[in-house]
Order: structure tokens, then C-alpha cells, then sequence
């Protein structure tokens, strides 16, 4: 022991009550007056225990009677956070915040000699002056953390001050993996009812955040919060367009959430194609229904008028990127391929999924189906940009080429066998320099292999 001193801590009790407003989510708080500690600042209602009688829950509903005059049922009270504070002056306490989503009456000053304001404020637009402590344990809340130690400094002002802000959140064990900030967990049950098991389906990368949910009642869901607003809408209009053309093939698009970026998707069976290991005849079996999907996207809408899609104008930006990690003489074989480019003629453009590749597709033997996930890079395009990323797959087996053309319907015509080449090039430098930012080493390996591939395919 480093001090005989033990820890004696009042401990009190949080009501973070939550309801649905104009604006999004919104919280009860009120504003302490008269001869109290922070006078003039918010704060959520809340006390003390009144004896060693009372529990914690117990207390909670009688200061949510007596401050509030609110009625809330003990089975209604579920645990938010626990955050171990120290008030600039020194002195320690625990304070454990509760969520209410339920409860009678309105809520209303009860105890007007320590209270003279009283109201309902968006979780982004929280009012000023703030008791420190009560904003370090919202913040603790709206990010899904279940502990936190705030320890203020002498010195520090009792009002909340992001310069002088001492929230530290304390991390779960691992084992039981991330869940989801609490705006996007009360996104998805709104959605679909109580979750009650998370588990974080997340790619080993940077900015990837998706999570498989189950219902209370056992029903299986997958939520996903976009990295951009470019992501979220592309992935949200596919759904509403032509990804319900592909049927059972496809997630269903539950709920959307633009200010979160999130979206509640069904779940779909089977498991990831990337990795996978299957007998060379099963092996052809499966790419040709990867043509066949194809074709089912391709043929989703009616094709458009031929358009000028290559992305030429990022090649500099990303190339700067790759440029350290490229072999000899790929950074010449690059720009004279974005100089060929210039020469081609433009493709009727169709909608594509725009990551078409393994580890978006899934494949459930029982079932004998196969599924495509990951719309958030769909847009309409040439229908060979589809297969740039797929054509890793069947690089030396020409026998899984031949099966997805099988299944396509079609041999590629030369002049999409032209633009695959050029796509194939861009997207291979772009992957690079993506892969290396975004820490996926696996984009940046399978960039290198591609434009070494492409290089030896177009020696005399």
C-alpha cells in the first residue's frame, strides 16, 4: 500500500433522461440557484443516497420525484456510467448515471430554493455554464463507455472548459469487444427494438465500423456507420434504387440515419469469399454465379448514355502517395497507361457496386447461394470497372475467367478489355496510396501484385 489513508467517497446518483425531440435525442437537465455548490450552472438531476437503507436505484427514483416530479418505475432504470471525480477543491466522489427512457408525469421545478431553471437540450447543443463533472459523465455516456475517472486540478474551474477537460474513459476488457457510440445504438433500436448482444464485425483498418446485433427476441441485424457522407449516401441510394433488384442476393436497407452516418441493414448468411478454400469444380461453380451476379447488377437499370468516367484528375494525388512503395519503372508504366487512356473511346455506364470483390461476396453452401455486401462505393460506371478488383481472383486460372464470363452472359468487348486495363492500373495506385494512409496492408499488397501482373501482360 502506498497510504494508510483509505478512500471514503460519498457516492450519488445521475438521472439522464432521454427522450426523442425535434432535433434528435435530447436530455433533461436543470439549473442549480441559490447557496449550492455551482449555482448558476446545469447539471442533471440528481443526489445522494439517504441512508445506508437505500439502494442506488432506489434513490434515483425519489430524487427523480422530488427535483422533477417525475414517476419512474425502479425496472425503467438502466446503467449508463460510473465516473470516479475530483472536484478542483480535492474532494472525491462516485457517481453512477442512470438512462430513463420511460416514466409518468412531466417533468417540472420541484425544489424551487435550489433550482430556477429547468429543460430538454439536444446532446449537441448542451447549455453553458455546465457543471464540469456532469459533462464529463454525458460524454462518457454518448461514448458508450460504461467507467471513466474525471480528477480535476486545483484550479480548474467548476463550470465544464474543453481547454481543461481531465475525461479519461476507461476501456472494457477486449474479450467483450466494442459496441457502438450510445446516438448509434438508440439509432438501431429505434430501428429494430432491444439489442442485447454487440459484436464488432469491423475490418482490421482504419475508419471501418460495423457491428452484428441480436435481438432481444433473437432477430440478427448488421450496423454500419459510414466514414463520409459521400460513403453514406452512395451506400443509401443503391439501396433505394436497384440493390432490392438483386432479391435474396442482398442485405435490405432497415433504417438510414444521415446526421450519424449510420444505416441497420438485415443480415445475410453464408461466409466471406476472401481466404476461402474450395475444390477447383466448386471453385468454378462459385465464380460462375459471380457472373451471373454481375449481370443481375449491370442489368438492374437501363444503361446510359456513354460518359467520360476515368479518373484521371486523382492519378497525381495518388501517385504521390504510391510513389515511395512502387517497383522500378512502374511509376513510367503507370503514366503511360493514363496517356493511352486519353485515346479511348467512353462506355455506356450501368449501375456498378464499386468494390466488387471476395471479400464482399458470400457464399452459403447449405443454401447454395451466394450474397454481395458493401454498397458504399456504388455509383453508376462502365461495367467493367466491377470486375478490377475481381480479376486478382482469377489471375491464373483461366478456367475461373471463363466461369464468370459464363456466368456474365458475355465475353468483354476490346474496347472494355482496353478500359479494364486502364481501371485496373488507376485503381491499383490508388489502393496503394489509400492501403498505406489507412493502415490496410492488404489493399496495398494486392496494388503492387496487380500493376506487377499488368507490366509482364503487356511485354512483347
Amino acid at each position: 500500500m502506498s497510504s494508510t489513508q483509505r478512500h471514503t467517497e460519498p457516492l450519488d446518483v445521475h438521472l439522464i433522461a432521454v427522450r426523442d425531440g425535434a432535433a434528435g435525442l435530447e436530455v433533461l437537465l436543470s439549473r442549480r440557484a441559490g447557496e449550492v455548490y455551482a449555482s448558476g450552472c446545469w447539471h442533471l438531476v440528481s443526489g445522494h443516497l439517504d441512508g445506508p437503507w437505500e439502494d442506488m436505484v432506489a434513490a434515483l427514483v425519489r430524487e427523480a420525484r422530488e427535483e422533477a416530479g417525475v414517476v419512474i418505475d425502479p425496472a425503467d432504470v438502466g446503467a449508463a456510467v460510473t465516473v470516479h471525480h475530483r472536484a478542483p477543491a480535492g474532494g472525491a466522489r462516485l457517481g453512477v448515471f442512470f438512462e430513463v427512457r420511460r416514466w409518468e408525469g412531466n417533468p417540472e421545478i420541484r425544489e424551487h430554493q435550489v433550482c430556477d431553471a429547468m429543460g430538454w437540450f439536444s446532446f449537441d447543443a448542451l447549455p453553458e455554464p455546465m457543471v464540469a463533472y456532469c459533462r464529463a459523465g454525458l460524454d462518457a455516456y454518448r461514448a458508450g463507455a460504461r467507467m471513466a475517472v474525471h480528477f480535476q486540478e486545483p484550479g480548474d474551474p467548476i463550470a465544464y472548459d474543453r481547454s481543461v477537460d481531465r475525461l479519461v474513459l476507461v476501456s472494457e476488457p477486449a474479450a467483450r469487444g466494442a459496441i457502438p457510440e450510445q446516438a448509434v445504438r438508440a439509432f438501431a433500436e429505434q430501428a429494430v427494438g432491444r439489442i442485447t448482444v454487440w459484436t464488432d464485425v469491423s475490418w482490421a483498418r482504419e475508419q471501418s465500423r460495423v457491428w452484428r446485433a441480436v435481438g432481444a427476441e433473437g432477430g440478427e441485424w448488421y450496423v454500419k456507420v459510414h466514414q463520409n457522407d459521400r460513403f453514406h449516401q452512395r451506400e443509401v441510394d443503391a439501396f433505394r434504387s436497384w440493390v432490392s433488384g438483386l432479391g435474396a442476393a442482398a442485405p435490405r436497407l432497415v433504417a438510414a440515419d444521415p446526421a450519424l452516418r449510420a444505416v441497420v441493414l438485415t443480415a445475410v448468411g453464408g461466409r466471406t469469399l476472401h481466404g476461402a478454400v474450395h475444390a477447383p469444380e466448386q471453385q468454378r461453380r462459385i465464380f460462375h454465379r459471380i457472373g451471373q451476379l454481375a449481370a443481375a447488377i449491370h442489368h438492374s437499370a437501363p444503361p446510359r448514355p456513354a460518359a467520360d468516367v476515368l479518373p484521371l484528375g486523382k492519378l497525381e494525388r495518388h501517385l504521390a502517395g504510391a510513389l515511395p512503395h512502387l517497383a522500378p519503372g512502374d511509376e513510367k508504366f503507370i503514366r503511360a497507361t493514363a496517356e493511352q487512356a486519353t485515346g479511348l473511346a467512353p462506355l455506356q455506364t450501368v449501375p456498378t457496386h464499386g468494390d466488387f470483390q471476395l471479400r464482399n461476396l458470400r457464399w452459403d453452401e447449405s443454401a447454395d447461394t451466394l450474397y454481395v455486401i458493401d454498397f458504399e462505393r456504388s455509383e453508376d460506371g462502365p461495367a467493367v470497372r466491377d470486375f478490377v478488383r475481381l480479376s486478382d481472383a482469377w489471375h491464373g486460372r483461366p478456367d475461373l475467367l471463363q466461369a464468370v464470363m459464363d456466368g456474365y452472359g458475355r465475353p468483354f468487348t476490346p474496347e472494355e478489355e482496353a478500359q479494364l486495363a486502364v481501371l485496373s492500373v488507376l485503381d491499383a495506385v490508388s489502393g496503394i496510396a489509400y492501403g498505406i494512409t489507412h493502415g490496410d496492408p492488404e489493399l496495398v499488397e494486392r496494388g503492387l501484385r496487380t500493376l506487377a501482373r499488368l507490366r509482364t501482360e503487356q511485354r512483347p
